[in-house]
């Protein structure tokens, strides 16, 4: 179960079959590009290190950020007895291994271990509920991984005793650093090539990584295998290597509930470009885009509803093209719809008015319908008065009658109250209108 070496014994070689990301990983805290405001010099994280005094944590972030690296770090730096291994692999017998192990270790050489747990959400519940006996007595520091959520992905009572610390997508500067230093070093990287690569092929090469040193490095890798006969990587190059980026997205994940809220918000705060490119962002990592017209068909009627009752059909028909036409084509569909969306006058009169009478439903006395809102298609309904008053509203000359159609304990109340925003101006002249000749 054991991944890296224990702490201060080096590599007697360097694997050069080895991947490049692989090879090029930091041996130091110095090394280590990126992760400032958490492992900086100064910064309790790194003191905590460098002192052997770190406490259990939660490493949460994005793919080729320096999870597992700092943990490599954690085990060259700890005089503790460091164990790693992935939740992939492992189940529920070799985490009661562990924590028999870590318990001896203890015991018989005053010596605590840390715990390296590689894509820790991967465990279920009853998994993860095995670390906490010993974590509670202090057998195990815990050093978790994940690229999910820990608030949703990691159990409370494991949380509440661990830090969590978040590790942020590399900038355009830390990857390019990162590829400059494995095209540099001769003894673990690809200096001894002597490659030529500019600027713009650096610049091109950190766009396509998307924070990802790892990815990063595997494409300074194919391209330095493909310009072995030049001895040059240039932009072109690149981009032909890079022309089918992949964008980091889990349709499961937190990330897919991240893009939904900015296309959702971008949309209500009535910005068209926006809403495209958080759209554009969605499908282009493959999103189900059915599952984004449903959010456009919904958004129609949450936060433009009457403003403009035409925003519906809109949502619908894009939702109806996707449905026909099918990907790639019905994208324009849906650019269509989320662009109409963003510059439709807003209002969300209807969800109050929904979430207001539903409250009353669910909280209030249910009241009998009145009597005279009732059909009677029966002799014994008639004879109990069912539909009696009842008042045909075509045969009134405004084309409304004076009829109550709320039951008594709801007399005058108001659910719906539009806006004065597109349309609603429209609908709240006309209520004006009929309150005042039906104030009831």
């Amino acid at each position: 179960m054991d991944l890296f070496d224990e702490p201060g014994v080096a590599a007697e070689a360097i694997d050069r079959s080895a991947p490049l990301a692989e090879r090029m990983r930091p041996r130091t805290l110095d090394e280590f590009v990126g992760q400032e405001a958490l492992i900086g010099p100064g910064r309790p994280l790194r003191r905590a290190i460098q002192e052997d005094r770190l406490q259990s944590i939660i490493l949460w972030g994005p793919p080729g950020t320096g999870k597992t690296t700092l943990a490599r770090l954690i085990a060259t730096a700890t005089r503790a007895h460091f164990i790693a291994f992935s939740a992939v692999l492992s189940g529920i017998k070799e985490i009661r291994a562990v924590m028999t192990e870590a318990e001896e270790t203890r015991r018989r050489r005053g010596r605590r271990t840390i715990l390296f747990v590689d894509e820790i959400h991967r465990f279920n519940k009853a998994q993860q509920d095995a670390f906490l006996p010993r974590v509670e007595s202090g057998d195990i520091v815990l050093v978790g991984a994940t690229t999910e959520n820990p608030s949703f992905e990691v159990n409370s009572a494991l949380l509440s005793r661990s830090k969590v610390y978040v590790l942020k997508p590399l900038g355009t500067e830390g990857i390019i650093t990162i590829v400059r230093r494995a095209l540099e070093d001769a003894e673990r990287g690809l200096g001894a090539l002597g490659l030529q690569v500019d600027d713009e092929a650096l610049a091109a090469m950190a766009r396509y990584a998307n924070g990802d040193a790892r990815v990063a490095l595997n494409l300074v890798e194919l391209a330095a295998a493909t310009a072995a006969a030049t001895g040059r990587i240039d932009a072109p190059l690149v981009a032909d290597l890079a022309q089918n980026r992949a964008l980091l997205y889990d349709k499961t994940g937190e990330e897919h509930y991240n893009l939904i809220s900015a296309l959702h918000k971008s949309m209500r705060n009535s910005d068209p470009d926006a809403s495209v490119y958080w759209l554009a962002r969605m499908l282009e990592a493959g999103e189900d885009p059915l599952y984004v017209a449903r959010r456009l068909v919904r958004f129609a009627s949450e936060d433009v509803g009457n403003a403009d009752p035409q925003a519906l059909t809109v949502a619908v028909s894009a939702k109806e093209a996707v449905h026909f036409v099918g990907m790639p084509e019905g994208n324009t569909a849906l650019a269509q719809a989320a662009i109409y969306l963003a510059t439709a006058p807003k209002s969300n009169a209807v969800l109050r008015a929904y979430s207001a009478a539903a409250e009353a439903a669910a909280t209030e006395i249910a009241e009998p319908v009145p009597l005279h809102l009732r059909n009677a298609p029966t002799r014994l309904m008639k004879d109990l008065e069912y539909g009696k008053g009842y008042k045909y509203a075509h045969d009134e000359e405004a084309g409304v009658a004076d009829m109550d159609c709320l039951p008594p304990g709801h007399r005058g109340r108001r659910f719906y109250e539009p806006t004065g925003r597109g349309f609603e101006a429209e609908i709240r002249r006309r209520l004006d209108l009929l309150r005042k000749r039906n104030p009831s």
